[in-house]
């Protein structure tokens, strides 16, 4: 009876899921500025990593999590191909540590372990992991231990990305929406309905909040809302591609699910890997705070928050398109060109930084 719901009415479901995730967000933030305001709940303006010259409540997350839970208990079906319980246990440890990181901070060491609890959880107890790679430089079917190992090191990977480029008004906030949009979309196509409806119920909840984060922000989202929004869209990266997977009975939907994925969530992974490789080399912890994530480059550019948010969106939607488009030539190609690509623009955005630095255009700041 629900599935033929779902096939008649399908568009006004989730219009009304997204709508009531969003309210319950809208709703929620007053309060929680009331709150903060009272208690003096604000961020840390002395950290040499901030952008604002004022006190601002960091406990935007508090509002994402609640509209999302919600709708996702009201509206969301529960079957096998989605645990519903692990996932929401998951968040609720992760909803705990960063309310504490908010508030009074949490080692990294601390938060690394919690962290790996809830990805095993995931990954041990929900079976949510990715079993094969649709011929990706070869690979096909995934041993076991090999699958568990990749899909915990691509769930603390997604989740700590959307927690690094949470460092400029409306930047991670607009990533979750184009993320778990385009998964919701994604999974309409291939006809699974409870899938879609947890992403609308995330970018609802995220959309709701982004009102009051954009230019000039009077909430942020503190880690509660970034880890939550990084758990939720990499459960919903490792469910498009392995329920689109192709099995002994049917064929994949979408042979480009991989690219796809890749397409969708590579602004925050890749630099966040770019990072970890530079603090690596410079024989620092990848953990350690600097101001050398793309966004902090681009403001050093001269370009202001919601300049950056909008380039790096359009980015973002540009190689989804691509993807689209060229899906002919295959995975692995297309992944090799989403890299090779953001190589490239990273590269440019560093000739242009020694040169405004050097206050000279020469050729030799592609290179030294």
């Amino acid at each position: 009876m629900m599935m033929e719901f779902l096939h008649n009415y399908t568009f006004l479901y989730y219009i009304f899921i997204v709508a009531v995730s969003l309210l319950i967000t809208t709703f929620a933030i007053p309060s929680i500025l009331h709150v903060a305001r009272f208690r003096h709940l604000y961020d840390d303006l002395g950290h040499f990593r901030k952008e604002h010259d004022h006190g601002i409540p960091r406990l935007g997350g508090v509002a994402i999590f609640v509209g999302f839970t919600i709708t996702s208990l009201l509206f969301c079906m529960t079957n096998k191909a989605l645990p519903i319980n692990y996932l929401l246990t998951a968040c609720i440890i992760l909803f705990a540590m960063g309310i504490k990181d908010d508030l009074s901070g949490v080692n990294s060491n601390t938060k690394l372990i919690i962290q790996f609890v809830v990805c095993a959880i995931l990954v041990l107890l929900g079976n949510i992991r990715l079993t094969g790679l649709y011929g990706v430089f070869g690979i096909y079917e995934l041993p076991y231990i090999v699958s568990v190992g990749l899909s915990i090191l691509i769930i603390l990977l997604v989740v700590n990305a959307f927690n690094l480029i949470d460092g400029i008004d409306g930047l991670a906030a607009t990533t979750g929406i184009i993320a778990n949009g385009a998964f919701a979309i994604l999974f309409i196509y291939i006809k699974q309905y409870e899938l879609a409806a947890v992403s609308m119920a995330m970018a609802g909840a995220i959309l709701g909040f982004l009102r009051f984060n954009i230019t000039p922000a009077k909430i942020f989202m503190g880690d509660t809302g970034s880890l939550l929004i990084g758990l939720i869209t990499a459960v919903m990266a490792l469910k498009f591609m392995e329920v689109n997977m192709i099995t002994a009975t049917k064929l994949p939907e979408l042979y480009s699910a991989p690219a796809l994925t890749v397409a969708i969530l590579i602004g925050p992974v890749f630099d966040t890997i770019r990072v970890f490789v530079i603090r690596i080399l410079q024989g620092n912890s990848p953990f350690a705070a600097d101001r050398n994530h793309i966004h902090h480059r681009m403001l050093k550019l001269g370009f202001n928050h919601l300049q950056t948010t909008l380039i790096l969106t359009v980015a973002n939607i540009s190689s989804i398109i691509m993807v689209l488009l060229l899906k002919s030539y295959g995975n692995s190609i297309l992944i090799v060109l989403i890299v090779l690509i953001s190589l490239v623009c990273n590269w440019i955005i560093t000739f242009f930084l020694r040169s405004k630095e050097r206050e000279s255009l020469a050729l030799r700041n592609l290179f030294v």
